[in-house]
């Protein structure tokens, strides 16, 4: 049985077909990218995945148990968590405030406050943000905000974890210091990880398989090294073969 099976996934909006019949894997202890051009229903397929979307027609088996059309949070407390593009933290809380946030609320929440504080620092120290645990969000910077992010989703408890370009407005060294980050808590917490990401080097680099998604249609999956020879994926969404440039 697939850690993470979707079949037959399909999402429009009126008369606009956004996700059209899409099948996917996600076996365990994997981290799957997925990318496409803007518009492909990268976000789309996430925002299904977690709840925030319901789908018009398709399945989402999840650990066994079809989550497709469950409330956000439902299927947070099924073992779920996602980050977002756009970081809205709660900005007049302090970092450990946000993170406790998800460990009083999440899949598994914790007994009690002193609990949840003290998990909650062990939370930040991971993403190496302890040192900021008193600090208002508002006053982070963005990398800053990018790993409280991250933390948050953390603090749920998650068995599959879903990055919607957590690397985006970042600059380069910011960017690696983030794979860096992904790829260590990936090996401590043993996750399964979904990565939508622009940055190829980044999705390359820490993926074990690619999907591409066009206009709502799977147009290839593989390994790293397949999808960025591959013409197709070429043609509508890199532009060149990857020669693993450091800006790419």
């Amino acid at each position: 049985m697939s850690f993470l099976k979707v079949n037959g996934l399909s999402k429009s909006f009126g008369g606009l077909n956004v996700i059209q019949n899409l099948d996917f894997e996600v076996e365990l202890g994997e981290i799957v990218g997925l990318i496409g051009p803007n518009g492909s229903g990268k976000t789309t397929t996430l925002n299904m995945l977690t709840g925030f979307l319901k789908p018009n027609s398709g399945t989402i088996v999840f650990m066994g148990k079809n989550i497709a059309g469950l409330p956000c949070n439902q299927v947070s407390h099924t073992g779920v968590a996602r980050t977002f593009q756009l970081i809205k933290p709660f900005l007049e809380f302090t970092a450990l405030q946000n993170v406790m946030v998800g460990r009083v609320y999440g899949h598994e929440p914790a007994r009690n406050m002193r609990v949840a504080a003290r998990e909650s620092e062990e939370i930040l120290e991971q993403v190496g943000l302890l040192g900021k645990a008193a600090k208002l969000a508002k006053d982070l910077t963005l990398m800053e905000r990018k790993r409280l992010e991250l933390a948050r989703a953390l603090a749920t408890r998650p068995h599959l974890l879903l990055l919607d370009e957590l690397m985006a407005g970042l600059n380069h060294a910011e960017a690696e210091d983030a794979m860096q980050l992904i790829r260590k808590i990936k090996d401590d917490s043993k996750l399964t990880i979904l990565m939508v990401e622009h940055i190829v080097k980044a999705i390359v680099g820490l993926s074990d398989r690619i999907i591409v998604l066009n206009m709502g249609n799977k147009i290839a999956e593989g390994f790293p090294q397949e999808i960025i020879h591959n013409p197709k994926v070429i043609e509508v969404y890199l532009g060149k073969p990857y020669l693993g440039k450091p800006n790419a």
